[in-house]
């Protein structure tokens, strides 16, 4: 029993020294025939995805947003568990069914201490139905963390206090999008970005005490990865995912490249491409691996907002060229 549970105590070492707990596994990029993970439809949206990869398992969470037959919309987070990026359990909600708060919006998992850590938003929009298609989340929308030990069965959700204790949280400001990464060059330093004033950012040595840092400009769904020595952020303009880089999270430099993937040719991504989320797999024939959404045919602002908006995969090599399922050469 003892030499068991060293053997599992250091596999779990290894794993959480080792970049975003990713190994390579066998999973088939090419027995993919469609880019869409989870589709939507006139009376369902998939959006925002977050992934991990851990323990030969890619666990993916989103919005989920339903139209109910009485015409109210409802807002979830959902989530979904898959060991060959082809087959996907059901998605399972894991936030309540409640206007006032509508969680929403996961940005990314961590691990901290015994727990697993998902970031996500409230995103309140009361009485909304689809006569006001499409509404956004009003002012009172905040970022908050959920804790699991075992990435399934999560607790209820805690508000992040990003701007300090001393800011109550009426006067924090709307704030939505929340992505959390460690520090590059400082262990145990953590980093939560957020949308406001273009992105924000504040940091905490204990996901309690946070210290407001600055904002950038940027567009929301913001994700950021550390490759080689450079954070690389991704996030959505009006269309598309926009990619900044920068050293020391002061100063960001924009890519030329704005990636909008296959949207030329997808009427179900017509509308808008967006929500990049990007997980690194090392070892692997591509590395990068990106979830998005894209919504469509119609533009958001013309209705595909809480509805025909669908989950899609790409991967690259190097950050700058992508492949998908049915990409011509």
């Amino acid at each position: 029993m003892v030499k068991y549970q060293l053997f599992h105590f250091f596999r779990l070492v290894i794993l959480v020294l080792s970049p975003g707990f990713l190994v390579a596994q066998n999973f088939d990029l090419n027995r993919l025939s469609s880019p869409i993970v989870f589709k939507g439809d006139s009376v369902t949206a998939f959006r925002d995805p977050a992934i991990l990869f851990y323990d030969s398992t890619f666990y993916l969470y989103f919005t989920l947003v339903e139209i109910e037959p009485d015409g109210l919309i409802f807002s979830y987070t959902a989530q979904s568990r898959s060991k060959d990026l082809l087959n996907w359990t059901t998605p399972e909600k894991i936030t309540p069914r409640d206007q006032f708060l509508n969680y929403s919006s996961p940005g990314n998992i961590i691990h901290y201490k015994d727990n697993w850590i998902l970031c996500l938003q409230t995103y309140p929009r009361k009485n909304y139905t689809v006569e006001q298609m499409p509404g956004y989340g009003d002012q009172s929308s905040r970022i908050f963390t959920m804790k699991s030990t075992d990435l399934v069965d999560w607790d209820t959700p805690e508000i992040l206090m990003v701007k300090g204790e001393d800011t109550p949280i009426e006067d924090m400001g709307r704030m939505i999008d929340p992505y959390i990464i460690e520090d590059k060059d400082a262990r145990g330093k953590y980093w939560c970005f957020y949308k406001q004033n273009g992105v924000s950012l504040s940091y905490s040595y204990d996901f309690e005490n946070w210290t407001f840092f600055g904002s950038t400009s940027s567009g929301e769904n913001v994700c950021v990865i550390i490759e080689g020595n450079e954070y690389v952020l991704f996030h959505a303009p009006r269309n598309g995912i926009g990619i900044k880089r920068s050293n020391y999270l002061i100063n960001w430099k924009d890519d030329e490249q704005l990636l909008t993937l296959g949207q030329h040719k997808w009427p179900w991504a017509k509308g808008r491409i967006t929500a990049g989320a990007v997980i690194k797999v090392e070892n692997s024939a591509y590395p990068f691996i990106m979830f998005f959404h894209g919504s469509g045919p119609l533009t958001e602002e013309e209705g595909d907002f809480d509805k025909n908006s669908s989950i899609g995969i790409a991967w690259s090599k190097d950050l700058k060229h992508w492949n998908w399922p049915g990409k011509t050469k």
